[in-house]
């Protein structure tokens, strides 16, 4: 079966490309092709061995959905309307798109929110049209359906089913720290957890998710090594030589939790609250104080590890609730 799958794919941001990694290496596995939609096609192609058109190209959208018996809407956080209503806009008109062609959807593994009134409305319209299942990956979006009168079961990030390579070796005195250029209250609060932590001892590692977005502020926080990828297994086994992370990004957390690093959070938007608390993992707002995150970080402080297991155990079943639904 062939599957055309939307996402903020193509933009070299480490977490989209993670779940464009996990969903096209699980649906291989399972005998079936993804087709990314993607800003950059030939380089996600290339990159996950998969059929890739452009995600902004009228022609290529309408044959990436003709050529496909599903679309999958997802992963990531696509249905929200706090960055943009464009973006909204967009993914849900893919979605119109597939039902009037008579394809089923799933909205696979997305955080939902958040949205405005307006954005709900539309969001809540669009989903109780046509054959579509809902799969998300946090009990805060399930709440969110919920509200708006969308039924929908709880999974998992596709990015929790990735391993990091054999031969890496965990040093319990690496610290990574994975902030967001754009979060710049809680940057200047990693510039002091990273002064702390060395004072303590710790090796620290500045870990850019989106290069072109996170590289000046994974510099400016002292730390012993930066490393700038938007290649998921690096970052993945950057992460997993590490004994502990602090991620701004959602998915340094997710990450963390798929290698079993100890990992704390830092809030800049409910998906990250919400994953370490479907985790049992510690989360902290913008404005942390330095001592306390260090205080997690010094304690070791980890996720509930049965939980996590739980987490990754939705995630791959909810590929077959997807392909069987």
């Amino acid at each position: 079966m062939k599957i055309t799958v939307s996402g903020y794919y193509g933009f070299h941001n480490t977490g989209d490309e993670a779940i464009a990694l996990a969903i096209s290496r699980e649906l291989a596995a399972r005998g079936h092709s993804a087709l990314l939609l993607s800003r950059e096609p030939e380089h996600t192609r290339l990159a996950y061995g998969c059929a890739s058109a452009a995600r902004m190209n009228p022609l290529a959208l309408v044959q990436s959905l003709l050529s496909a018996q599903m679309l999958w809407s997802g992963g990531g956080g696509l249905l929200q309307d706090k960055t943009s209503v464009r973006n909204l806009t967009y993914y849900l008109a893919l979605i119109r798109g597939a039902h009037l062609l008579g394809r089923r959807v799933v909205v696979f593994n997305q955080s939902i929110g958040p949205l405005s009134l307006e954005g709900g409305a539309r969001v809540a319209r669009v989903l109780n049209q046509g054959r579509t299942s809902v799969i998300v990956r946090d009990r805060a979006s399930l709440e969110t359906l919920e509200h708006l009168g969308v039924k929908a079961r709880l999974g998992g990030d596709p990015a929790l089913l990735l391993t990091p390579g054999a031969d890496v070796v965990a040093d319990r005195n690496t610290v990574v720290l994975a902030p967001r250029g754009d979060v710049h209250d809680a940057n200047a609060g990693l510039k002091d957890i990273t002064r702390s932590l060395q004072e303590r001892g710790r090796r620290v590692v500045a870990l850019s998710f989106h290069p072109s977005v996170d590289d000046e502020a994974a510099r400016s926080l002292g730390a012993d090594e930066v490393v700038s990828t938007s290649d998921p297994a690096l970052a993945l086994n950057t992460i997993a030589a590490a004994g502990y992370v602090v991620g701004v990004r959602l998915h340094a957390v997710i990450l963390a939790a798929a290698a079993g690093v100890p990992f704390a959070g830092v809030s800049y938007d409910p998906k990250v609250a919400g994953f370490c608390a479907d985790a049992g993992a510690p989360s902290v707002p913008t404005t942390f104080e330095a001592a306390q995150v260090c205080g997690l970080v010094m304690k070791n402080t980890a996720p509930d590890w049965t939980q996590v297991h739980a987490m990754k155990e939705r995630a791959r079943d909810s590929f077959g609730w997807a392909l069987e639904g």
